[in-house]
């Protein structure tokens, strides 16, 4: 089997695996021995930055597989990132079912997985695959399995070996129409593959994403909390694969992935296009996630050219991971009219227990003595704060939009799922939304895309931030497995304060400034809940 050129052995001083690493040349790669997605995996620029590198691998690996050793690899510059099912039953009979492109990366994780491999020659795809059938067959292999390698070039080199049915597998079984979970239980029962090579179909194209509970403009920062509502979208070719329903909780303790999406067709952009299709009809609330961002991908016309490698979410960074843009004018409109009638239907039915009716003070049409009818309504849209007036009019309202007053009416109709139908005319153009309540404001998802909205009471006092005041917040619940400062320390912006993991993943609280550290709250080990104060620092200037 081809091998990156690097260090594979057992001997994991830091002081040899450092002299490994600068007889490999860099940029190179540290590997978790034990390892996979991405975890306990850490690529190395320069020799000043190894030994940092070495020891959060390993502490990574420690966590997440229970061993730190490790492996050193050089670090290629735009590789491809391609893996082989193989199959073996108990007689020695072995097959590939083909290859997946699994290229597309973010944190060395999978984000995009497809087969067959985009632009692969018969020649490249028997080469492989009888390489990956070898290697299995040269340990007694039995079962499901997948080899990966790393192409670059006309060459490719063996990686690693996945000994399970993976999480891409069902583009797989999409491009060959064969039940891989059924395949391993007839294994496990002593019967043969059902299929030689030469007799396994390969029919059409498959595309996968990894839905995350995740913040992609947070370096892909997890999220936790509590999936207010969870819907799916469907359509021909289309697979869902979920363990989460509206009301479950993102925890700490696994992984944030919420489902598997797959779309399969007879060629790449009828899948792409179903897929983009379903993920635009997918609508989950509670917690921030992917979903936008897997659009994106593969709305790229990087994407439907494949013209793909594992540094195409960096390269194409700026078109996938945008600046938030405010909502525009016919959203905010929106969200006021929902906020408006939801107050309509609040005030309807406290208006039934009045014990005079007819009172002008129970009337719920926004009646004012002296004085147009009007309620402001103000909405927090990420950063930005925006303030709308609706005038009561009729059956109706009129909105005060940045861009000028329009006419709205509408109506909410719950839905037996939760959340309600907003079916609205705005300044004559007829809309529709799905509403959902959400802690102090509403999430709503219009034409694919879904936004949030604080409702902002004006008498209340404004949130201090996460690093208002000097006062640097947990991102999210974890432990504290390191402190790099002291009370009284210096420090400049960037510089990495303290360290803290959460889905065995290690996350560095960086200064936001240059300044001095006055409190350090918690010690290392402790475990932290989202939002609390970890430090704090007091603006200083760093001495030249």
């Amino acid at each position: 089997m081809p091998l990156v050129p690097g260090y594979h052995g057992d001997r994991q001083e830091a002081d040899f695996l450092a002299a490994e690493a600068a007889r490999i040349g860099f940029p190179l790669l540290i590997k978790a021995s034990a390892g996979g997605g991405g975890k306990g995996m850490k690529i190395v620029r320069d020799a000043g930055e190894f030994d940092s590198q070495l020891a959060s691998a390993k502490r990574e690996a420690l966590a997440s597989f229970g061993d730190d050793h490790v492996l050193i690899e050089r670090y290629l510059t735009k590789p491809r990132h391609i893996e082989v099912q193989v199959f073996f039953d108990t007689q020695g009979n072995g097959v590939y079912l083909y290859e997946r492109d699994c290229s597309i990366q973010r944190r060395h994780q999978k984000v995009v997985e497809e087969a067959p491999a985009p632009g692969m020659s018969a020649e490249r795809r028997a080469a492989m695959g009888n390489a990956a059938v070898e290697a299995a067959r040269a340990v007694g292999y039995v079962g499901a399995g997948t080899v990966e390698f790393i192409a670059e070039g006309d060459d490719f080199f063996f990686m690693e070996m996945n000994t399970r049915l993976q999480v891409e597998h069902p583009v797989t079984e999409a491009i060959t129409q064969q039940d891989l979970v059924e395949w391993q239980i007839r294994v496990a029962e002593g019967h043969p593959l059902p299929l030689t090579q030469a007799t396994i179909p390969l029919i059409g194209h498959a595309v996968e994403v990894r839905l995350y509970a995740e913040d992609p403009l947070k370096e892909f920062l997890p999220q936790v909390g509590r999936l207010s509502n969870v819907r799916f979208g469907d359509g021909d070719g289309v697979r869902i694969d979920t363990g989460v329903r509206s009301g479950d909780s993102i925890s700490i303790y696994y992984d944030p992935m919420i489902a598997k999406i797959i779309a399969y067709g007879p060629d790449r952009a009828t899948a792409t296009q179903r897929l983009i299709a379903a993920l635009n009809a997918s609508v989950l609330t509670g917690v921030t996630t992917n979903r936008a961002f897997l659009t994106r991908i593969l709305s790229h016309p990087a994407f439907a050219a494949a013209d793909l490698d594992t540094g195409f979410i960096e390269r194409y960074r700026d078109v996938l991971l945008p600046a938030p843009v405010p909502a525009p004018d016919k959203v905010l409109g929106l969200a006021t009219l929902a906020a408006m009638l939801r107050s309509s239907e609040e005030a309807t039915a406290a208006r039934r227990h009045t014990q005079d009716p007819f009172s002008p003070w129970a009337l719920t049409t926004g009646w004012r003595l002296n004085r147009d009818a009007w309620n402001d309504i103000t909405l927090q849209d990420g950063e930005q704060v925006q303030t709308l007036r609706a005038h009561y009019r009729g059956a109706g309202f009129e909105i005060d939009l940045p861009s000028g007053t329009v006419p709205a009416r509408g109506t909410l109709t719950p839905l037996p799922e939760g959340g309600a139908q907003l079916t609205a005319t705005l300044g004559g153009e007829s809309l529709s939304a799905l509403v959902f309540d959400a802690p102090e404001g509403l999430w709503l998802h219009v034409e694919g895309t879904t936004y949030r909205f604080t409702l902002i009471d004006p008498r209340r006092a404004a949130d201090t931030g996460p690093a208002q005041g000097g006062r640097l917040r947990a991102p999210m619940p974890g432990k504290i497995i390191g402190i790099s400062v002291a009370v009284g320390d210096v420090v400049e912006a960037g510089a990495v304060l303290m360290l803290v993991e959460a889905m065995k993943m290690e996350h560095a609280i960086r200064a936001p400034k240059a300044g001095k550290i006055s409190a350090i709250a918690f010690a290392v080990g402790d475990l932290v809940d989202d939002g609390v104060d970890l430090l704090t620092l007091e603006a200083e200037e760093v001495p030249a």
